[in-house]
């Protein structure tokens, strides 16, 4: 029994690296601008079927192309895919900010709801015209040879995915706490008028949001295609997923949403050792009761203005 629940810790901390990508993009966005990409999940996807694109051209494969057969792509063509996704992504980022979010932020009602949904909605169907709805096997870049971890089995794209979604966490939080550029979010975060009194490129600093916060999206994707294959579907869950971790966590904390990321994963794969049609009740029922106790999340704060 101890073997099953190791294997699940180690699987549910693969899982919820994931979801902890798509929850600190959430909480970059929401801490920076007050607003939410609603197409996450999308974005998660499209970055999957970006990286897995190159990979084919890179194979000389149609860029249309639903199998890679028995061949696998070198560390060379690897990396470059990883490079043009995180490109990529980021400009959807900065393209759905200026004509989705941008427009709309600031004014009476939630318009920019509405947009950043349909700007999923767009990049779907462009996908399904493109891809179709199969999903799509994707190589690991470091191989899918099962490694052996005390009597455990665990692939090494678990591994790789798990230490990305660490090493990230770590370099974003020291970036924030000791470096000018996190001096400048954290001040547009607090009061965005006060900040560019101060002299702070007040846009600049949303765009970077939302481009870095796109571009984690896509390296989930990324990273996630070959543990549970590309599909264009495969976003909706992990988004949803990752936006209850960041509520878990607290949108407000970019530490708290992270760790809310990783608690969610854990907890999916211990339910799918007692009953896995469970597993969606279980987490959701969590999600209630942490809100209904805790509003602002587990490591949320109550934000007080004073006038």
């Amino acid at each position: 029994m101890s073997e099953a629940l190791l294997q699940a810790l180690l699987s549910g901390l693969a899982v919820g690296g994931a979801y902890a990508l798509v929850a600190l993009g959430f909480s970059i966005t929401f801490t920076t601008t007050k607003t939410l990409n609603f197409s996450h999940g999308e974005f998660v996807s499209a970055g999957a079927f970006i990286g897995m694109s190159v990979l084919f051209l890179a194979l000389g494969k149609p860029l249309s192309s639903t199998s890679f057969g028995s061949d696998v792509p070198g560390s060379g063509g690897q990396l470059l895919a990883l490079l043009v996704t995180l490109v990529v992504m980021g400009a959807l980022g900065w393209l759905l900010y200026r004509l989705g979010v941008r427009p709309f932020a600031g004014r009476p009602g939630m318009a920019w709801v509405m947009s950043t949904l349909g700007f999923g909605v767009i990049l779907q169907s462009v996908g399904l015209a493109v891809w179709g709805p199969k999903p799509v096997v994707v190589p690991a870049p470091v191989g899918d040879e099962v490694m052996r971890i005390a009597g455990v089995g665990v692939r090494p794209q678990e591994l790789l995915m798990l230490g990305v979604a660490v090493v990230i966490m770590v370099v974003f939080d020291r970036v924030m706490r000791t470096t000018m550029l996190g001096k400048a979010m954290r001040a547009v975060a607090f009061s965005p008028s006060n900040a560019s009194l101060m002299g702070i490129n007040v846009n600049l600093v949303m765009v970077g949001a939302f481009v870095f916060s796109s571009a984690l999206a896509g390296l989930s994707g990324f990273l996630l295609a070959p543990i549970a294959q590309a599909s264009l579907f495969m976003g909706l869950s992990v988004g949803l997923k990752g936006f209850s971790g960041a509520m878990i966590g607290g949108l407000s904390n970019p530490r708290g949403c992270v760790i809310g990321g990783f608690i969610l994963g854990v907890l999916e794969s211990m339910v799918n050792l007692w009953q896995a049609q469970w597993r969606e009740v279980v987490i959701f029922v969590l999600v209630i009761l942490v809100l209904a106790f805790r509003p602002n999340g587990l490591f949320g704060t109550k934000l007080v203005e004073k006038v």
